[in-house]
């Protein structure tokens, strides 16, 4: 067995400056933050979870653990990039950078295909809804806007 200074954390609680400093590159990309009294644990792979104060009850040092919460964000040093669960949760709560898709739009998403759209009030990671429904976030490109739907949530059928 290894010795506990050779196990590597998989996941780190953030500590308030960690979380006030990702909160304001939040706030400046889509006008809201995650909610502070949470939890917020980054992965070594750079991916953000959010989870109820009780997991700090745990000692994660003592055991590998991958995922705890709900898994919101990816994280690196130019961007933020929200999972579905991020858009749902920040959506309701963003005043820029949210982009209305049409049905159809919605549909070739969830099949994977990037959307052919020009958009001229937002830039970077996106929030996209459709009517009250917060779909996921994409990229702005000058094509238009790059699907990010993990392969195994894509809609296979044709219909």
């Amino acid at each position: 067995m290894k010795d506990d200074e050779q196990v590597k954390e998989s996941l780190h609680i953030m500590n308030s400056r960690e979380k006030k400093e990702l909160n304001q590159r939040i706030m400046q990309q889509w006008g809201c933050d995650f909610d502070k009294s949470l939890v917020w644990l980054m992965s070594n792979k750079y991916k953000l979870y959010l989870s109820c104060k009780d997991i700090e009850l745990i000692d994660l040092s003592k055991i590998r653990v991958d995922r705890i919460g709900a898994y919101v964000a990816t994280v690196d040093d130019k961007s933020v990039r929200l999972s579905i669960e991020g858009t749902q949760i920040l959506g309701p709560k963003a005043d820029k950078n949210v982009v209305e898709l049409s049905e159809k739009e919605m549909n070739d998403w969830f099949h994977g295909k990037d959307i052919d759209k020009e958009v001229t009030d937002a830039s970077g990671f996106i929030i996209l809804k459709c009517g009250d429904d917060f779909i996921g976030s994409g990229k702005i490109t000058n094509k238009g806007i790059l699907n990010f739907v993990p392969k195994t949530r894509r809609i296979l059928s044709n219909s």
